[in-house]
Order: C-alpha cells, then structure tokens, then sequence
C-alpha cells in the first residue's frame, strides 16, 4: 500500500465490498482495510492469496464471504453474515461487475438477463438489504461503481454500458429515497483502469496509447487510484454529498 489519505471517522466501521477479493475491489478492500475498518467483502471465486497477503496486516482481518451475487439469497445472507461478524454495516459499495465483450447481433436474451444480474440488479438489493440497519443507525453511506464507458459512448459491450449508465439513475433515484434517513448515495465513475484483467484480455500498446491521448493527466490508472475517493465518499468529509456521479478517469470525460 501508498501512503493515502487517512479518514479518521473511518477506524471501526463495519463495510460490505462486493467482488473485494480482485483488481479494483481488492483495492478498496486493502483502502478501507489500512484506515481501521472492518471489512466483509463478496465474490465468486476464491482468493486465497489476496487473503494472505492482507491478513495480519491491519487492525482488523477482513472477512471473505464466497456469493453469487447474481442470487439475491445469497447476497443478502452474506449482507447478514457480516452484520453479525462485524456490526451493522454503515458502508456499502457495490462494485462488482463483469465486463466481458459481447455484440448486439450475437446476444441472447439469457445473457442479457445474466448481464443485468451481474451489473445492476445487486446493487438494487444490497442497498435493500442494508438500509433498514443504516436508517436504525441515524445514516450510512452507499457507494456505487459505474464506468466512464457509458458516458464515452463504449461500442463492443452494450449490455454492460447500459447496466453502467442504469447506476447512475439508480444512484440518483435511491439518494432521493434514503436522504431522510441520513443515507447517502454515490456513483463513482473509474476510467480504463489497467487491472490484472485489463492488461491480460483488451490492453494493447495501439488502444492505450490512443487512450492516453484523450486523458488530461497522463498517467494510466491502476486500482489504486480508487481508494481515496472511495474513502472520501465513505467519510464524513463528504457528509453532505449525496447522489453525485464522481469520475475518476484522468480527465477523459466530463460531468455537469
């Protein structure tokens, strides 16, 4: 880990991470991990060696729950199971998602439903899951992960651009819900970031150099460069910030 920003108010709370165990969720999970939170996050596949590697390290071990978030059951007895091991959760972030390549001509309707199951619908239900607690609790935070492609306009990927920009609305929807209840909600929007995924199946020197060209600071993104807006978003330092799309893409795009 960097040297970060440290969010004092963060030491202690209970966060749920969705897909916390690989490339930018592993990063958050680490983030949140270095400030003295207590961390629960999901995911499919195991992941034994990020568990090595970030155990013992912090004040607090996370706890790895594997779930399909793609089965709502699961997700929400995984909501519950970190509830119990760590507290009721004050902050959620929904950031799994799957963005393999598929084509408009090509897709069925079966993967576009698993589509929208992987990239939408959890977020949907795990902030279901945990606002009754959040409300309880006098407030809470929701962090949501989008994606510039869909405010570039991405070809190659329809059903993942569309879920992306639903999250926005989602985000936008659900903030006016929950505010009175002191529950905040969030999009942060990462750019192309070069996970371990990123650079083994679509990054090549002609598309990141064309890439590079349409950014302002010209430095690719790695996982990293998520955790201190994810913090921020997370802290009281952003109390009164609530259905805001963030965009961390190295100036690529535009909000507002």
């Amino acid at each position: 880990m960097k040297n970060y920003a440290t969010f004092n108010d963060l030491e202690d709370t209970s966060v749920f991470i969705t897909g916390g165990g690989s490339g930018i969720g592993a990063a958050l999970t680490e983030g949140f991990l270095s400030q003295g939170a207590k961390v629960a996050f999901v995911q499919r596949s195991k992941c034994d060696e990020f568990l090595d590697q970030v155990s013992s390290k912090y004040k607090h071990n996370p706890l790895f729950i594997q779930c399909d978030i793609t089965d709502t059951n699961n997700l929400k007895a995984a909501i519950s199971e970190s509830s119990r091991v760590n507290g009721e959760i004050n902050v959620l972030i929904n950031n799994a998602a799957n963005d393999t390549r598929h084509s408009l001509e090509d897709m069925t309707p079966e993967e576009w439903d698993q589509a929208i199951s992987i990239n939408l619908k959890p977020h949907f239900f795990s902030a279901q899951a945990v606002a009754p607690s959040m409300k309880a609790q006098g407030g809470g935070s929701i962090i949501n992960l989008s994606s510039a492609s869909y405010l570039m306009g991405n070809a190659g990927y329809p059903a993942y651009v569309a879920s992306k920009a639903g999250i926005t609305g989602l985000t936008r929807s659900l903030a006016r819900e929950l505010g009175g209840d002191g529950i905040r909600v969030n999009t942060l929007i990462p750019g192309w970031v070069l996970t371990e995924r990123q650079m083994k199946l679509w990054a090549n020197d002609k598309d990141l150099s064309s890439h590079m060209k349409k950014q302002c600071l010209k430095e690719h993104l790695v996982p990293d460069d998520l955790i201190d807006s994810s913090l921020f978003l997370a802290s009281k330092a952003s109390r009164m910030i609530t259905g805001q799309a963030i965009v961390v893409d190295g100036g690529v795009v535009v909000t507002g």
